[in-house]
């Protein structure tokens, strides 16, 4: 008696076969079997296998054979099996394309041609659904048990986009047998969702049944097209090999034993170099249909690589590799050629599209390398993902790898004095977490158990709260808990990387980035293997902190957004030695000045870490500002005096506000144009030296005068060369009062420690009392001839005592006080010795008493203060963390 047994995974088998598509079988002419060739007649009327073959046993005698020959000869298991071991080792390579890489014809071709030129021995290959199809599929399921009846059209469209590839690819018998393939499998997926429609409801297995049509339909496409070339190639349905047991969290943990079986059972019977197998798909013990879950293919290629313990599995992608951070929101994110199995297990865990955390699982038992590639760029080198990379620099910027986000969190405070020393509350804190099923992404718990923070999905944490005010009702009555708190809109940054681990300075690093950045860290947690450090902050200062953290570990340049306010004579010089072509962009993409709206521009674009803003104006009402843009974290750069030289009050609150932060405010030009005048008093300072007097001609204009004022020419005349020269402001009288002189003085007396007020400085100004009246510069210059005779006399008698004319500033530290005048100094005086528009200033301190120490160069003109502005945003990028 011979009994006929359907050994068939799949539910759609039986119920195709219920549904009136019978298998029969009727003997040779002989009307018998044939004792000694054992051979039997089969015929087949469409019996639907879902891409599987529908295997016959004869139950008695353990014969083995395959419905879709019309011969069976019959072999025992055992003689099977050992007619062709699956082999194990270096000779297999796994490759594992994506939808996006299957998405067309021309693609699912271009992948066959990857496969054919790989050199390896063996090849193993894993493929995704077309693009976007596991989408439709899971689309039918939801309209069928909506009892909505376009999903007939859907899958219309389905089958529709399968057969025009096909007929790209494919041709002949090929075409043929695919399309009978894909014709049937439509037809019961047609019976199927109708079923699922009149019942309004479908299980997940039979949810996860249709949806994985797709990777079969890719895999039988790609098969065929390796065939065509010539090389043989079998297909394989890894539901017949995969078994997983679904752990309810929507995840699954392989079955690495049984599938091992069942995958040298596969192979005993279709042994081939090069194997098309299905990913995302696999089988429960019971053999009941199921997947891998979302990014489910990739996993499938690693568990499949580490079954036959391959050489390397390689995951095709459309990106050229692991990005040190997220190219979306770093520009200058840069490809990783080597991650450790910790670096990408963490990366992934923390949001980076590298790959899902248990694709990494079944590798690292074997030490199996996984590399990341570029499909459409093969001349891309990629990522790869191996045991600890050998020679790598033990470097600070090194031993970070990459920076990863979440954002969408909500951070759950629970804090109180009883909670010290209490055993058992992490465990209730926690325990009412899991009673809603939320996820806890991190925690962080102060040492002195007084509170404990964890950050859980936004959408998950109304429950959380929730959960803990109920738990937590008498405790928080009692007063043991002093509050529950929520605080929303959060984001995780991550810092990742294997050697941070054995790096002093990492975590200092981080957070001086940060603090540099003006972002504030809310939590902060990182574990004892310091694989990574995590940092709770403020959603809206995620990208511009990851921005800043990037920066910082030199994985990119610095970058700063800079604002320019004022693009006259020195912004216009600015932007010139910036970039020309900005002169340009002036004309054409200019705005009406609104210094509101332009701050808010630069504070809410969270593109940049780094924001600053050059004042090259020469404006109070622009100066008053500093105070609010410094307390919002942006830079400050400016040669415009107001700010230090007006109100002391407004300039001590100035410098309080940011000696107290990590902003930075640079005045360098203020003073000495592009001379280091600042920098040298404060180096003296910071040094311990002691200032007992500064004094120096500080203006250009007016050292431009009286160098060549020297009796050959009128006064009229040299400040009319002057103005022409363009050494003095529209109106000459701006630089012949002193004003300007005074103000510098009183910012080198406030930088000393003197508390002087502008108006404490007397100021002796050049301007005759009867032309400060002048209504217009012109009128000014036309009566200052009248004049002339009294500056002849005066350069007269300081000739007669060997001496020349100088305008100074002073600032006498040890008396407390300044001043502006006109002085006499000796011809062979330093002051006596200059050219041109030359500045020259002289600092008497405890260590340069006897010889005073002298910056001297040229301090007036757009180019040079225009340059000590550019200088000074240098030295913020260097400050920010570009190199030096």
């Amino acid at each position: 008696m011979w009994s006929l047994a359907v050994a068939s995974p799949h539910p759609a088998a039986a119920f195709a076969f219920a549904a009136g598509h019978p298998l029969r079988h009727r003997p040779s002419a002989a009307s018998d079997r044939d004792a000694n060739s054992q051979r039997w007649r089969w015929e087949r009327i469409r019996a639907c296998s879902y891409g599987s073959s529908l295997r016959i046993r004869h139950l008695p005698g353990r014969l083995y054979g395959d419905v879709s020959k019309n011969n069976l000869t019959p072999v025992t298991v055992e003689q099977a099996e050992a007619s062709a071991q699956l082999p194990k080792g270096d000779m297999w390579s796994v490759h594992k394309f994506g939808g996006t890489c299957m998405g067309t014809s021309q693609r699912i071709q271009n992948v066959a041609d990857i496969i054919l030129r790989d050199p390896s021995e063996r090849k193993l290959v894993v493929v995704s659904a077309m693009s976007k199809v596991t989408d439709m599929m899971y689309n039918l399921v939801n309209k069928a048990q909506s009892r909505d009846d376009s999903y007939i059209a859907a899958l219309d469209e389905v089958f529709e986009k399968h057969m025009a590839a096909a007929k790209d690819l494919l041709g002949g018998e090929d075409l043929a047998r695919f399309l009978s393939q894909l014709h049937a499998d439509v037809s019961n997926l047609k019976a199927m969702l109708r079923a699922i429609c009149i019942a309004g409801h479908a299980t997940e297995s039979f949810s996860d049944f249709v949806v994985g049509h797709g990777e079969l339909w890719s895999a039988q496409m790609l098969s065929f097209a390796i065939k065509k070339s010539g090389t043989p190639c079998s297909w394989m349905d890894t539901r017949e090999v995969l078994v997983v047991n679904p752990t309810g969290s929507n995840q699954v943990d392989p079955d690495y034993i049984e599938s091992e079986k069942r995958l040298e059972k596969w192979f005993a019977r279709r042994p081939a170099d090069t194997i098309i197998a299905t990913g995302f798909i696999a089988t429960t013990p019971e053999d009941i249909p199921t997947t891998l879950k979302r990014d489910g293919s990739d996993f499938s290629a690693a568990i499949i690589g580490s079954l036959v313990k391959a050489g390397q599995v390689t995951i095709w992608t459309d990106v050229d590799g692991v990005f040190s951070a997220d190219p979306r929101k770093v520009s200058e994110a840069v490809i990783l050629s080597t991650l450790s199995y910790q670096e990408a297990w963490e990366m992934s865990y923390f949001g980076a599209n590298v790959l899902h955390p248990r694709t990494i699982i079944p590798v690292m038992k074997y030490n199996i390398p996984i590399v990341i590639r570029n499909m459409f760029d093969i001349s891309a080198p990629g990522t790869m993902i191996c045991q600890q990379p050998a020679n790598e620099s033990d470097d600070l910027e090194a031993c970070v790898k990459a920076f990863a986000t979440i954002d969408k969190l909500a951070l759950v405070n629970v804090e109180g004095t009883g909670m010290a020393g209490v055993p058992g509350t992490a465990s209730a804190i926690f325990g009412a977490v899991k009673d809603v099923g939320a996820n806890v992404i991190m925690i962080s718990q102060a040492s002195s158990e007084h509170s404990v923070c964890f950050a859980v999905p936004e959408k998950e944490v109304a429950a959380v709260s929730a959960a803990l005010h109920v738990r937590f009702r008498e405790a928080l009555s009692a007063g043991r808990l002093s509050k529950v708190e929520v605080i929303h809109n959060c984001s995780i940054l991550a810092a990742v990387g294997l050697k941070m681990a054995s790096t002093p300075g990492v975590s200092a690093t981080l957070f001086d980035a940060l603090a540099k950045a003006n972002i504030n860290v809310r939590a902060i947690a990182q574990g004892c293997s310091e694989y990574n450090i995590t940092v709770v902050l403020k959603q809206e200062d995620c990208v511009r902190a990851l921005r800043a953290a990037h920066s910082r570990f030199f994985l990119s340049k610095t970058t700063l957004a800079v604002g320019i306010i004022g693009p006259g004579l020195i912004g216009r010089t600015l932007l010139n030695q910036l970039k020309d072509q900005w002169k340009e962009q002036l004309k054409t993409e200019a705005e009406q000045a609104d210094l509101n709206k332009f701050v808010h521009h630069l504070s809410e674009n969270q593109l940049f870490p780094n924001r600053v803003l050059v004042d090259c104006t020469a404006d109070t009402s622009v100066a008053s500002h500093y105070y609010d843009w410094l307390k919002k974290g942006i830079h400050v750069i400016t040669p415009n005096k107001k700010a230090n030289s007006g109100p002391l009050d407004r300039y001590l609150k100035l410098r309080t506000l940011q000696r107290a932060s990590y902003t930075h405010y640079f005045y360098e030009a203020t003073v000495g144009a592009g001379l280091p005048i600042i920098s040298t008093l404060r180096g003296l300072l910071e040094t311990g030296d002691k200032i007992l007097r500064i004094e120096g001609i500080f203006s250009g204009t007016l050292s431009y005068i009286f160098n060549n004022f020297e009796g050959t020419r009128t006064f009229s005349d040299v400040v009319s060369e002057a103005k022409e020269a363009g050494y003095t402001e529209p109106d000459p009288r701006d630089d012949l009062s002193g004003t300007d002189v005074a103000r510098k003085v009183i910012i080198l007396a406030r930088e000393s420690g003197l508390r002087l007020e502008l108006s404490d400085i007397p100021v002796r100004s050049l301007v005759p009392e009867a032309l400060r009246s002048c209504s217009t510069a012109d009128e000014y210059m036309q009566k200052l001839p009248s004049f002339d005779q009294d500056w002849a006399r005066e350069l007269k008698d300081a000739e007669a005592a060997g001496e020349v004319l100088r305008y100074v500033g002073v600032v006498d530290v040890v008396n407390k006080e300044g001043q502006v005048e006109l002085r006499r100094y000796k011809k062979d005086h330093p002051f006596a010795q200059l050219s041109g528009s030359d500045n020259i200033i002289a600092f008497t301190t405890s260590r340069y008493k006897e010889q005073p120490l002298i910056v001297r160069g040229p301090g007036a003109g757009a180019e040079v203060t225009a340059g000590g502005v550019f200088s000074d945003i240098l030295r913020l990028a260097s400050y920010l963390g570009a190199p030096s």
